[in-house]
């Protein structure tokens, strides 16, 4: 188990720095432009905010064990990447439909099982 939860922490935090990092280094209005059209516009300084948290939830879900310090921050980081996961769900429903939920549904599964594969990670 502690293998697959290992395999999991990595594929997560590369999708969150990429996306965390994309979201940082790209202008709102590039976003805009490769968003869907009816898709949901989060305010500038809301997305950027997005960004950071994501590529920190990056770090807290890999650097922890990898330095066996405060390794109780990965089932912490994995929580909160969880409820941007929650967020990132229901602007989609709201916006594109039930349909195009898939990839943040998933990703938030993801997160929870990481969530509660190292709640006793100490």
């Amino acid at each position: 188990m502690n293998a697959i939860l290992w395999v999991v922490q990595v594929i997560l935090s590369v999708l969150f720095l990429f996306a965390g990092g994309t979201k940082l280094i790209m202008s709102t209005e590039q976003m805009e432009k490769m968003s869907p059209p009816n898709a949901i516009h989060l305010p500038g300084l809301l997305l950027k905010l997005i960004g950071v948290l994501e590529v920190l939830g990056a770090f807290g879900l890999i650097l922890p064990g990898l330095t066996k310090i405060k390794r109780n921050l990965t089932p912490l980081s994995a929580v909160g990447l969880l409820i941007i996961m929650i967020g990132a769900v229901v602007i989609t429903v709201m916006g594109l439909g039930v349909r195009d939920t898939i990839v943040p549904l998933i990703t938030g599964l993801l997160c929870a099982f990481v969530a509660y594969g190292r709640r006793d990670w100490r």
